[in-house]
């Protein structure tokens, strides 16, 4: 199959270059938190076997270390509560979370890590880290830090 030049354009410009990025960078910190000795051997046995998704490290980015409801784990994912809700089950049976009372408000609940969640969060700490570091060397420190500058100011 031949791209038409005139459409070359929707192959490379910067939502897609950026889209691509995330994910190989997602894919690589996956791929460390597999054979990282600290994550507890049933996680890194589903990291390994791509059972764990990016979609999955939403939980990871943003569930405060005291926890939080899942309408503020949503929000801060920009996901429906619906779709939070279905990675919390998951993660809750693979023991990373756990629900609890929440003590502000006895109608609420809330997602909290648990002790292997705990674990987990330091792997994903350690793996972005590495993550970072291999894509500095990749592209140079400076690059790197022009990429991260832009990107920043971008986001907010």
């Amino acid at each position: 199959m031949t791209t038409d030049p005139e459409d070359d354009w929707r192959q490379t410009h910067l939502g897609r270059l950026l889209g691509h990025a995330m994910r190989r960078f997602d894919e690589r910190v996956l791929a460390l938190m597999a054979h990282d000795i600290d994550v507890p051997l049933a996680l890194s046995n589903l990291a390994a076997r791509q059972q764990v998704s990016a979609a999955h490290i939403h939980i990871t980015r943003h569930l405060a270390r005291n926890g939080s409801r899942l309408t503020e784990l949503a929000e801060r994912a920009g996901m429906t509560k619906q779709a939070m809700g279905t990675l919390v089950d998951q993660c809750e049976a693979w023991g990373i979370v756990t629900r609890g009372p929440d003590p502000l408000d006895a109608r609420a609940r809330r997602v909290m890590f648990t002790t292997d969640g705990l674990a987990w969060l330091d792997a994903f700490r350690r793996a972005v880290a590495q993550a970072e570091q291999e894509f500095r060397a990749s592209v140079g420190d400076e690059v790197a830090t022009v990429v991260t500058i832009g990107l920043e100011a971008y986001a907010t």
